[in-house]
């Protein structure tokens, strides 16, 4: 039996809430049940009602609000507990439109894919400004080099996922999910694909975007941070090598100039050159320390993960009465 579960994250979505529920499915091709999950990120406009009104399958309440991220990780957890075999993550404000659920689906039902990222029509949606769709494309290709996958709207929230990747991943920033959980889907060997989607009309603007300048900001930093995490030895040893190398050289200069009996008026050279090395190895030293954190990281990621497993094929707890 094949479980899909749709997952929406939502903070004070009561008035579009309810056109993002009628638009989903209730049954699918290839899928033996399909559930709907909405998790209520501490709103004050009543979402978790209106939740329960248009027949949500499973809700959780979250006691004060916590951001996107969290609210994410909560219904992937909420997903896997419900036992979901696939879920979809979508947005309350019916941006993603739902009849392309089963596109998004179909790269995991054929085993191609774990994770399967919808890609919006960038150039064509209308309430995106020309600079919002240059930084959109620019965004998705950084991502796309960090995480070494094949992604072409890295920002996009509608997305599905098989179990077993839903049960590996983590998001460390409270900000969003989407680009931390691509590179860090990326860098586990994970399968990712994209595939092309449409969008409905605007609902209302975007909250996760209060400002182009600190929305791109914080991408950024949340892809160095990644990238920091999963590959710490070549983020601080190639510039630490770099600048070894630079000391090296001007240590070099250095000594010729002082075996050829001109060394006093260049001491500042070596001054500069002993910086320099000091400085590299400091960043090569910190590397390897950092790549041991990783690897231990990666051990007790693994091993999360196969306890996770372990966990479903051991049998339900028996309430003995007493």
């Amino acid at each position: 039996m094949t479980k899909l579960v749709i997952q929406i994250p939502c903070y004070n979505e009561a008035a579009s809430l309810p056109v993002a529920l009628a638009e989903l499915p209730r049954s699918l091709p290839g899928i033996d049940a399909v559930e709907w999950l909405v998790v209520d990120d501490g709103s004050t406009d009543g979402t978790s009602d209106v939740a329960r009104a248009h027949g949500v399958d499973h809700l959780i309440r979250l006691p004060h609000h916590r951001g996107l991220a969290h609210a994410f990780m909560a219904a992937l957890e909420g997903s896997l507990d419900a036992g979901a075999d696939i879920i979809v993550n979508t947005d309350a404000d019916n941006q993603y439109r739902a009849s392309d659920i089963p596109k998004l689906i179909q790269p995991i039902l054929d085993g191609r894919a774990e994770i399967v990222i919808g890609a919006r029509p960038i150039s064509s949606i209308q309430h995106f400004t020309p600079l919002k769709k240059l930084f959109q494309r620019l965004g998705s290709w950084m991502t796309r080099v960090v995480s070494s996958t094949d992604v072409h709207d890295a920002p996009s929230g509608f997305r599905a996922m098989s179990r077993a990747a839903a049960m590996r991943l983590h998001v460390f920033n409270g900000f969003t999910y989407t680009i931390e959980t691509i590179i860090q889907a990326g860098q586990k060997g994970m399968a990712v694909t994209s595939v092309p989607i449409s969008v409905n009309g605007e609902l209302r603007p975007s909250r996760l975007i209060k400002g182009l300048g600190s929305y791109i900001g914080r991408q950024v930093l949340t892809m160095v941070r990644v990238f920091v995490t999963y590959r710490p030895f070549r983020f601080f040893a190639l510039p630490g090598a770099v600048l070894f190398s630079g000391g090296f050289l001007l240590g070099l200069r250095f000594l010729y100039y002082f075996f050829s009996g001109n060394g006093g008026g260049h001491v500042q050279s070596l001054i500069l050159a002993a910086l320099l090395m000091g400085m590299g190895f400091f960043l090569v030293v910190v590397g390897l320390l950092a790549d041991l954190l990783a690897v231990n990281r990666t051990l007790l990621e693994g091993l999360e993960w196969r306890l996770k497993k372990l966990e479903e094929r051991l049998p339900a707890p028996v309430d003995w009465p007493r």
